[in-house]
This record gives structure tokens, C-alpha cells and sequence, in this order.
């Protein structure tokens, strides 16, 4: 089994920043990939960045320049740099794990953390 737990959301101000934290755990062979997704109310989930097993970063258009995707050195952990926030990234941020398993890769969620940015 595993587990994927985030942490680090809250209330910012436009403008302001905030950092989240996300780590893996269990029956983790190898993982491939981990990334953010996001959920607005009313939307569909979204990508918002991801980081390969390699390190490759994937961003989403709308936060090129403001988020930066990391990997901690035990490479189960990854952060999400946000800065420069915008009322519109108000949403529920979620990690995701893609995770080996046997000989194919399975998605692991966690339980989303909320971020809302208002004056």
C-alpha cells in the first residue's frame, strides 16, 4: 500500500507566496514520476506541474514563471514552489505519485490541500 500526504496549504494574499510539501510512503518500489494537480470549483482537475524519476518539470501555462517543481533528495518527496499567487490559483492541490508497481505504474493520490488566495 501506499500513502501520499500533503501538506503546506492555506490563505495568501495576491502576490504572496506559499510552499507545498508532499511525501510518498509504503510499498514503494520505484516511483516515476510525482507531480501537482489542482481542482477549482466548478473545473476540472488540472496539471499543474510534475517532475520525472530523471528529473524533467512539466509545467501547466498559467503558473510558467511563478511555480517551481522540486524533489527532495530521499525522491519520495516533492514541493511546489508558488509564488507571485493569483486569485485564480485558488483551488484544492492535490499530489499525485506515480508509483511501480510488478512491471506497470499505478497513480496514488493524496487528500488534497487547500490554497486560497484573497485580499
Amino acid at each position: 500500500q501506499v500513502q501520499v500526504v500533503e501538506s503546506g496549504g492555506g490563505l495568501v494574499q495576491p502576490g504572496g507566496s506559499l510552499r507545498l510539501s508532499c511525501e510518498a510512503s509504503g510499498s514503494i518500489f520505484s516511483i516515476y514520476a510525482m507531480g501537482w494537480y489542482r481542482q477549482a470549483p466548478g473545473k476540472q482537475r488540472e496539471l499543474v506541474a510534475a517532475v520525472t524519476s530523471g528529473g524533467s518539470t512539466n509545467y501547466a501555462d498559467s503558473v510558467k514563471g511563478r511555480f517551481t517543481i522540486s524533489r527532495g533528495d530521499a525522491k519520495n518527496t516533492v514541493y511546489l514552489q508558488m509564488n507571485s499567487l493569483k486569485p485564480e490559483d485558488t483551488a484544492v492541490y492535490y499530489c499525485n505519485a506515480n508509483v511501480g508497481i510488478g512491471p506497470s505504474g499505478y497513480d496514488f493520490w493524496g487528500q488534497g490541500t487547500q490554497v486560497t488566495v484573497s485580499s
